[in-house]
């Protein structure tokens, strides 16, 4: 199936989000994702896949009333690809991106596509709300929890996660019981951020699942 990307510029109304997607929906087309930055002017971007003529997609869509601008670009997913999560304690975060950069430097080369985000966040509210919302993040694939100390509503997130949304987490060897529910535990920040990257790599030969329930 093909895949590309359309972002639309227009005035934000009511009905705006429906209108486009009725207009792919005439495309036999299918809306993948959405992104977009809301203000009076919204731009919107648009993952789309199907056998469909994009050109003529894309004039159709900046016919839909309020659009101002409508340009073909490449999907998200193709440029920016599989996303791995790092969040928790700022120093500790810092070393983990570091093996995470690295590592998927080596992959990207190779042909993957992925990107490394994060978030240094401190309290177990802030903490387990975030690991939730990492499974409504579009192209998440793996969570690691860097810090000195995760417990209580953190770890049941972290299970939650892993049950609703099929999305591992790998968690650095601190105190609390996040490290019982995290899918690996390991004490290197470095080598933690290297093993986020190699597990969901498809150019890696590291399963996840051989090694889920052990500390290194």
């Amino acid at each position: 199936m093909a895949e590309f990307g359309i972002t639309v510029i227009a005035n934000d109304r009511p009905g705006l989000l429906r209108d486009l997607a009725a207009c792919v929906a005439q495309f036999d087309a299918n809306i993948e994702a959405i992104n977009h930055e809301a203000g009076e002017i919204i731009t919107m971007n648009l993952d789309i896949q199907g056998e469909v003529d994009s050109p003529a997609l894309q004039i159709a869509m900046s016919e839909v009333p309020s659009v101002k601008l409508c340009t073909l670009t490449e999907a998200t997913r193709a440029v920016f690809g599989k996303r791995v999560i790092v969040m928790g304690g700022g120093a500790q975060i810092a070393q983990v991106v570091l093996g995470a950069v690295s590592e998927a430097d080596r992959h990207n080369i190779r042909g993957e596509r992925i990107s490394v985000d994060t978030i240094p966040l401190v309290g177990e509210e802030k903490l387990a709300e975030a690991v939730r919302a990492v499974g409504r993040l579009p192209r998440a694939k793996i969570l690691v929890l860097a810090g000195s100390i995760m417990g209580g509503d953190i770890a049941t997130a972290v299970r939650e996660l892993r049950e609703k949304n099929q999305i591992p987490t790998i968690s650095l060897n601190m105190l609390g019981t996040v490290v019982h529910e995290a899918d690996l535990v390991v004490s290197d920040p470095v080598q933690a951020g290297t093993m986020a990257v190699m597990a969901i790599a498809d150019t890696a030969r590291f399963d996840l699942n051989r090694a889920r329930g052990k500390r290194l």
